[in-house]
């Protein structure tokens, strides 16, 4: 940058190289030849200017006012925007004016005649600098503040008002941006000493480092007199470090900027020392004229004004660094010994690393953060400091804003030319931090090749995975829609680097590798062809059924920006888009809600490539399912019917329903309400219908129900779910004009299961794309009858007015009017779309049921009333979250030892009540949890949480013809979460379910995909297996289903080789073996080692009924312990093929539990009382009243659970009563 500097003394300058302390000792008529030489530091002036960026120096000695005004405006203009600078020497002449006047020669300089500092200002403009080397220097800046205030007054009026005389009149420049430093206050002489430069604020801001040493030199020069000469005569060069005088111009530089860090407020240390070298300079050089200036009764002013820094503690290293060099001088200069550097840097190096090694909870940001960043500039201390600075940037972003802050960006830039193979994996660690956090410097990085830099590391075989992923993570920031980077990207053979990593057995490289391949073809038709002749796109297929979910999801988000380019597409590119649709399609029962919500965007790609093709085919769907039959309300059951325990075996099963007929649930309190259709049963098991109490007055079969932003859909859920009953596909398959029919027939039908996912999130986006295409359809077919009923219709039965343009994908669809819907149940509290957790805190892994990211969409309203359901911008956030791992700490977590319980005495009774509470619904489950005082009861579908009093009331989020049929607390001596099972094979995991916060879904998935809801059956039953993170799942089906919640996918089918449900399942990780209790009778162990057709182990078909509990003993010799409706009790060892003793209790039994530690089991009864056993089969609790004088009657027995580890029992009772009893005594 281009500097004008205006050097403009009242009187002349002298043109000696530095500060003459003799100039005071001449005699006066030597002083009066001299004339214009007098004055000290001309040629200094000169000189140091010169060298501040190319600045270009101007000086007038004993100028007139015309001479002054035909500079600076002369400047000014050549200046253009750029800064000028203005010194103004006073010595030698009168001080200031009480104005702040001052003073200049008259044209036959006779006399001083006074300058005005408002007509300076409109002379030099803005922005400019004023240097005030002179006594009551104070005065000038006060008065210039006036001045300034007055003109910022005259141009608001003149803005204010156009007819002010003020706004016909040239208006005034603005000084905002102008900086003024000043030698002393407005009451304040300068310092008269002659053992000083006469101009020594000129000094301190020219030749800070020969003025210290200086200073330091007179402190000692009365006791040895020869190192009074030593300061002038330090060898070397400034900006040659490895010289005295270029080191301790480093040092000077590392601590003013240290201490200026330190003691500015961060927007005023960016202002000064970072936005412009010269002003940067002119301020370090300014903290060390007020520290030597004050010390002779001066105090420097500057505007802005700064805090006073000249009693900051790194001041004494910089006096002990000059101290070790001018040391040196007399044997350096005498004897020609060598310059021994100064242990300056190493010791700030070691101080930094005390306060990492610290801690930094609570503590103030580390001070030697400014010299490590000077220390990168040597290569002697370059691997330390770097080391360091990664360890602070890995302390979290606040760290890398720090640092930021602080100036890092263009060291670290200019690090990345080094071909040094030792610095790589530092520089990719760091700026992995940098890029995490700030991801706007992409362009620097490319202009100056820093990315060739990154794709060297990627391809280096000999990296490690931990450098290779950081590598790659950079170069997808730098992909990122940026055309530039991808061409540079591309040329740089990066698509044929990634694709080699796809393989590594690093979980988190492979994520990255596919994040980046995603980006670097994102509507970069170049980058894609690439990649098709790569067969990138096949090799990404193995990504698809990874063990980590992360990896599964990137896999899905590369082949979706894949199929996502919006080019003109050719046969040979449809066909791949066709076989890209039909891999990602396999996905749509995996675990992972991210990968699903993935899953819905990559398909949405297609949906915008191929939207006639998807219109034709959402047309037919829509003409089935009109000629799909409703029962008629007539033949349906009244509203509230249904009954959320099991019915009596006698009420006959349902007929088939598909897997995913569950309603979306909504995702906020104020449209949870709307989603909760009253969904009835037929008598005779006809199929479930809507009852029409919830429907308009008009006949539509259907009804909307709302979005996320409380606006309503084109398509109901209850038409998107009779769409997948349609069972008509030769018409399907004969449509005119589609080619490749099944390709599309088979997507909508994904789209249309993901509509149904348990999981919110995913269902919102999937409804928008089916939205989407249904408003597409209803523009172009809005005459047709066969749509008509399938659109929103009000509630005057007049549907709303048609658009007048046709709409596409990327459309607006119109946004019918908000409808009010009965409310069903009471006020929902969770937030299920509120920030993620991990935006805040982030693991090394994703923690076990992450919910993942948010979703991005563009959903605003338009003016023209049209809402956005589906874009090419609609994403999930993926990248950005899984970003968010590099800008959080790395530092692995200590190991967590859970609390151990010993077993427990043996208990002689058990029927002390001690707490008791009316719960909102019937309960169904209740669970105990394992590790504090905390109770989960579920009724037909929402779940209470209790600790003494009732915490919270939540809704479950299952449709209303499903129920609640297992609960489970997974990682309960950490986070604890809480799993709930449906009979509609849906599993739901809450946190936040008992701290009187907002409950919050972390995760939801089909665990069984054939389970028919009833009220006959078992329903889902499930077991949680703490040690290894497996989940036990089964039910109405003929298959044991294992899944990995770690990986989040399915592990393992086991066939039962029964034709009954499972009505109770019971694990062991030591043995892996699993004890299943079915619904004939028998109870089966199965060893899930072996082949699943191989597993069943043992067989016992001594139950003649349904088998209530079957538990397996955790234990090197544990039993089998099953017990059946008609109370018999069975103890089976499971190497011996029958049981070895048998017990009775009462017959009848509702629930029944096993206590895991003390030899106990209770029975529950329909005759209304509860009966708790000892191992021998003696009865030492009979309970069938209430705890007080006037108890009640229990109800009959709906549910009961021991706690795990306590001598407790809780009760669930028809009666809407929990209770629980203890062993012990509550103390009253």
């Amino acid at each position: 940058m281009d500097t004008d500097l205006l050097h403009s003394p009242a009187l002349g300058l002298t043109e000696e190289e530095e500060a003459d302390m003799n100039d005071w000792k001449l005699p006066l008529a030597f002083m009066k030849k001299r004339h214009l030489e007098k004055i000290e530091g001309s040629k200094a002036l000169a000189q140091s200017w010169r060298m501040k960026d190319r600045a270009r120096y101007k000086q007038s000695l004993d100028p007139t006012v015309d001479e002054v005004k035909k500079l600076c405006t002369s400047l000014r203009r050549n200046a253009k925007e750029e800064r000028v600078l203005f010194h103004y020497n006073g010595h030698g002449v009168p001080r200031p004016t009480v104005n702040g006047e001052i003073w200049v020669f008259n044209k036959n300089y006779t006399q001083y005649i006074p300058l005005s500092i408002y007509d300076l200002q409109t002379w030099m403009g803005s922005p400019s600098i004023f240097v005030y080397d002179c006594s009551n220097a104070g005065i000038i800046v006060k008065s210039f503040k006036q001045f300034a205030l007055q003109r910022e007054q005259e141009l608001e009026v003149a803005a204010i008002n156009p007819s002010h005389p003020l706004a016909q009149m040239p208006l005034p420049p603005s000084m905002k941006n102008c900086i003024q430093l000043a030698a002393c206050e407005a009451n304040e002489l300068l310092p008269m000493n002659p053992d000083l430069p006469a101009d020594l604020f000129t000094s301190c801001l020219t030749t800070p480092i020969k003025i210290s040493a200086e200073c330091c030199t007179q402190t000692v020069a009365d006791k040895v007199p020869s190192v009074f000469c030593l300061w002038c005569r330090i060898p070397g060069r400034l900006n040659d470090r490895r010289t005295p005088l270029g080191e301790l111009n480093w040092i000077f530089t590392a601590i003013t900027d240290t201490i200026a860090w330190n003691v500015l407020p961060r927007d005023l240390f960016q202002k000064l020392f970072r936005q412009d070298l010269l002003v940067a300079s002119l301020f370090r050089n300014f903290l060390l004229a007020e520290r030597i200036m004050r010390s002779y009764n001066c105090t420097p002013v500057s505007s802005p004004r700064l805090p006073p820094t000249y009693m900051h503690a790194m001041w004494q290293a910089w006096d002990l660094a000059v101290d070790i060099c001018l040391s040196q001088l007399p044997t350096i200069i005498e004897e020609g010994t060598a310059f021994r550097h100064s242990p300056f840097f190493a010791e700030q190096l070691t101080a930094f690393q005390v306060w990492l090694t610290m801690g930094v909870e609570n503590r103030n940001p580390p001070e030697q953060l400014p010299i490590v960043l000077q220390v990168l500039l040597s290569q002697v201390h370059r691997l330390r400091a770097l080391d360091l600075l990664g360890r602070f940037l890995d302390l979290g972003p606040w760290a890398v804003s720090l640092a930021l802050s602080v100036g890092i960006f263009p060291y670290v830039l200019k690090l990345l030319q080094s071909s040094a193979r030792e610095l790589r994996p530092m520089l990719v660690f760091i700026w992995a931090k940098i890029l995490a956090v700030d991801s706007s410097c992409q362009a620097d990085l490319v202009k100056d090749n820093g990315h060739k830099y990154f794709l060297s590391v990627l391809a280096d075989s000999y990296m490690p995975a931990e450098h290779r992923t950081m590598a790659v993570f950079i170069l997808a920031v730098i992909v990122n829609s940026y055309t530039t980077g991808q061409e540079a990207c591309l040329q740089g053979n990066l698509i044929a680097n990634c694709l080699e990593q796809l393989s590594d057995p690093h979980p988190l490289l492979r994520q990255w590798v596919a994040i980046c391949l995603g980006r670097i073809w994102q509507n970069f038709e170049p980058a894609r062809w690439c990649g098709v002749r790569d067969s990138a796109h096949e090799k990404l297929y193995t990504l698809l059924s990874d063990p980590i979910p992360e990896v599964r999801c990137a896999a899905v988000f590369a082949l979706g920006t894949f199929v996502g380019n919006s080019a003109e597409r050719t046969d040979h590119s449809t066909t791949i888009d066709h076989n890209v649709a039909m891999m990602l399609a396999q996905l749509i029962n995996d675990g992972s809600p991210v990968v699903r919500k993935e899953l819905v965007v990559a398909l949405s790609h297609l949906v915008v490539q191929y939207e006639s093709n998807f219109c034709t085919v959402a047309l037919q769907f829509i003409e089935e399912e009109k000629n799909y039959s409703v029962p008629s309300p007539a033949n349906t059951a009244e509203p509230g019917n249904l009954t959320p325990v099991r019915d009596s075996p006698a009420i006959p099963r349902l007929r088939s329903v598909n897997s995913y007929t569950n309603i979306r649930t909504a995702t906020t309190a104020r449209n949870m309400n709307k989603s909760l259709q009253n969904l009835n049963l037929n008598e005779e098991g006809a199929p479930t219908a809507f009852s029409p109490g919830n429907l308009s007055n008009s006949s539509s079969a259907s009804s909307t129900l709302g979005s996320p932003d409380n606006d309503e859909y084109i398509l109901s859920f209850e038409t998107i779910d009779k769409m997948r009953r349609v069972s008509s596909y030769s018409s399907l398959n004969s449509l005119i004009g589609v080619s490749f029919n099944s390709v599309y027939t088979q997507i909508w039908r994904v789209l249309l299961h993901l509509a149904a996912d348990p999981f919110p999130e995913v269902s919102d986006l999937a409804m928008k794309v089916l939205n989407s295409i249904a408003y597409k359809v209803r523009s172009v077919h809005k005459c047709t009858s066969a749509l008509k009923e399938y659109v929103y219709i009000n509630d005057n039965g007049s549907p709303p007015m048609p658009s007048t343009s046709s709409s596409s994908l990327t459309n607006d669809v119109p946004k019918p009017p908000a409808r009010e819907q009965p409310a069903t149940r009471p006020p929902y509290t969770p937030t299920l779309g509120g920030q993620a957790p991990h935006s805040h805190q982030f693991r090394p892994t994703r923690k076990m049921f992450d919910k993942g990211p948010e979703q991005a969409t563009e959903d605003g309203d338009d003016p023209g009333g049209h809402r956005n359901y589906i874009s090419a911008a609609l994403q999930t956030g993926l990248c950005d979250w899984s970003a968010k791992y590099f800008a959080q700490p790395v530092m692995k977590v200590g190991e967590f030892h859970p609390p151990t319980f010993t077993s427990l005495p043996g208990v002689s009774r058990l029927d002390d009540q001690i707490f008791i509470n009316r719960n909102p619904g019937v309960p169904s489950v209740v669970k105990f949890h394992p590790f504090n005082t905390c109770i989960a009861v579920a009724d037909k579908d929402s779940i209470c949480g209790e600790k003494g009093e009732r915490l919270d009331y939540f809704y479950n989020g299952n449709p209303r013809y499903t129920r609640i049929t297992a609960m489970e607390y997974l990682n309960g001596h950490d986070c604890s979460l809480l799993l709930t099972a449906t009979d509609d094979g849906a599993l739901r995991v809450w946190k936040n379910f008992a701290d009187q916060k907002n409950p919050e879904m972390v995760t939801a998935w089909q665990g069984l995909s054939d389970m028919l809801p009833t009220t006959r059956g078992a329903g889902m039953v499930v077991d949680w297996e703490q040690e290894t993170g497996l989940l036990m799942t089964s039910g109405d089906v003929r298959v044991i289903r294992i899944w990995d919640t770690d990986r989040e996918m399915k592990v393992q089918d086991i066939p039962t080789g029964a034709d009954s449900c499972v009505t109770s399942l019971s694990c062991d990780s030591q043995r892996s073996l699993i004890a299943a209790g079915l619904g004939d009778g028998s109870v089966r162990v199965f060893d899930r080692r072996m082949a699943p057709n191989e597993s069943r182990v043992m067989t016992y078909r001594e139950h003649g009924a349904w088998v209530v509990k079957a538990h397996l003993q955790k234990e090197t010799d544990g039993h089998v312990i099953s017990v059946s409706v008609n109370g018999d009790v069975r103890f089976y060892d499971p190497r011996s093929p029958d049981s070895i003793n048998v017990l009775q209790t009462v017959k009848g039994l509702t629930a029944l539990d096993i206590h895991p530690q003390a030899n106990l089991f209770a029975c529950g009864s329909m005759n209304q009382f509860i009966a708790v056993y000892n191992a021998n089969g003696d009865v030492i609790s009979n309970i069938k009243y209430y705890d007080g004088f006037m108890g009640q009657r229990i109800g009959a027995i709906s549910c009961l659970a021991f706690h795990p580890n306590w001598p407790h029992l809780a009760v669930g009772s028809n009666d809407y009563y929990m209770s629980i009893y203890s062993a012990e005594k509550r103390l009253r």
